[in-house]
């Protein structure tokens, strides 16, 4: 189970990422070279609404959504684990993904910010970092 401070630290840690608060709701963000990587969710009443509709409802416990390469990245993920991943309508065709942090272990977590950071780092950044890493 992860928590709204792992979520920071693991964005922090990152090169190049800063930690801003506001938006709609006043929740902290986490961006890199100009973009979102990872935001504080919670639902607004459209997206209430929008879910009854559909016979769904909002999940308990803090809500974080994650930047993702394409929109169908993100499907792949709901459909790898729904318990986790989840989507509403406001996010159709975004590539983004929302996912429940009472659900994720902390080490899935800074995987998911670690993909999301790497679509928005500078290149040389990002290939610096994967290959300390033994990776890419």
């Amino acid at each position: 189970m992860a928590t709204i401070d792992d979520v920071r630290a693991l964005a922090l840690a990152l090169p190049g990422v800063e930690e801003r608060i506001g938006g709609h709701t006043g929740e902290p963000a986490w961006r890199c070279n100009g973009g979102q990587i990872a935001w504080m969710r919670g639902p607004r009443k459209t997206d209430l609404a929008q879910l009854a509709e559909l016979g769904r409802t909002w999940p308990e416990g803090p809500v974080v959504a994650v930047h993702t390469e394409t929109a169908a990245l993100a499907e792949e993920l709901i459909a790898a684990d729904p318990d986790v991943f989840f989507t509403i309508p406001h996010f159709a065709d975004y590539p983004a993904v929302l996912l429940r942090l009472d659900a994720i272990a902390p080490d899935h977590l800074g995987e998911v910010i670690a993909d999301a950071w790497l679509l928005r780092a500078p290149k040389a950044v990002g290939r610096a970092w994967l290959a300390e890493r033994g990776l890419g």
